[in-house]
């Protein structure tokens, strides 16, 4: 997580201090979720209705269960930690982390949040808010992958500098994106059967969206764990595997390419002939069982 707590929501708003990036990343708990919580003296109340939300919000949906339990939490205790904007007019604000924390205040009525304002480029913003979400656990596989193939394409970074900026290996930046070859259809289905990343990955192996549907059904009815699931997919494999073509089979093939030559050929003769003057005329009538090819060839001409 990015800061520690904050005061209580004031209806009083006072002047907002912006601080620096650096400062405030320099000033953030990290990973000591056992600290105790502490007021927060670089943060202000600010206008529920002023802060637009982070067009590069990587969470596309909210759980409304935890949703309701953060609701239940800050209608007892306040709200423990402010949600982090930046000033992009004047009176005006942008999201960068807090998603939830702001819904949960709106749906309570609240006219103003608690919000530390930083100074950030939109690239910065963008991973600002990946980060957060990926640090408080929050995200989804999915849309994870999502917000790192959106954050390359869309904020010109590579997945080196993505990778250096988020504490991971360019690896695992990369084997994250190739999620995205799975279609819509399969990801729904994986979301909607809670499906691990695992069971995803082990589905990119199969080659086309008819086999991955195929599987899954076998998974979901099945109920099977990312290891059944990894033997089920290599079976799956080898059963689709193309068989040896029989000798017999590349001998018809063969046939039938020779019969193709020979019917050109004896097309070829026939036109050579008419253009020698020979009114020459042939007829093909085939069946079931042969081709017939019949060539009249006039033994005085005209």
């Amino acid at each position: 997580m990015f800061f520690d707590s904050l005061n209580e929501t004031s209806r009083k708003a006072p002047a907002v201090t912006e601080i620096s990036r650096d400062a405030l990343l320099r000033s953030a708990p990290g990973a000591d979720k056992e600290s105790e919580v502490k007021q927060t003296p670089n943060s202000s109340p600010i206008p529920v209705n002023s802060i637009a939300p982070n067009p590069n919000q990587p969470r596309k949906k909210i759980d409304e269960d935890g949703l309701a339990e953060l609701i239940s939490s800050i209608k007892r205790h306040g709200l423990m930690q402010p949600i982090t904007v930046r000033q992009v007019k004047p009176f005006e604000y942008e999201l960068i982390a807090g998603h939830r924390r702001l819904e949960a205040v709106k749906r309570l009525g609240e006219v103003y949040i608690q919000a530390v304002v930083i100074e950030a480029e939109d690239k910065e913003s963008a991973v600002m808010a990946l980060v957060e979400n990926i640090q408080r656990e929050n995200l989804g596989y999915m849309e994870e992958a999502e917000a790192y193939a959106a954050l390359i394409s869309e904020q010109g970074i590579t997945q080196e500098q993505l990778a250096k900026e988020l504490g991971k290996t360019q690896s695992t930046i990369a084997n994250k994106i190739r999620l995205l070859k799975l279609s819509p259809k399969v990801r729904k289905i994986l979301a909607d059967n809670n499906l691990t990343e695992r069971h995803a990955r082990a589905l990119l192996k199969l080659h086309n969206e008819k086999e991955r549907v195929a599987a899954l059904e076998i998974i979901v009815s099945k109920k099977l764990n990312v290891a059944k699931t990894e033997e089920l997919v290599e079976r799956l494999i080898k059963k689709n595997k193309k068989k040896p073509e029989s000798r017999e089979n590349a001998a018809v093939k063969r046939t039938f390419k020779d019969v193709r030559i020979f019917a050109n050929t004896l097309k070829q003769a026939v036109e050579m002939m008419r253009r020698s003057g020979v009114d020459a005329v042939a007829d093909k009538n085939e069946t079931d069982r042969y081709i017939e090819y019949t060539i009249k060839i006039p033994k005085h001409s005209d």
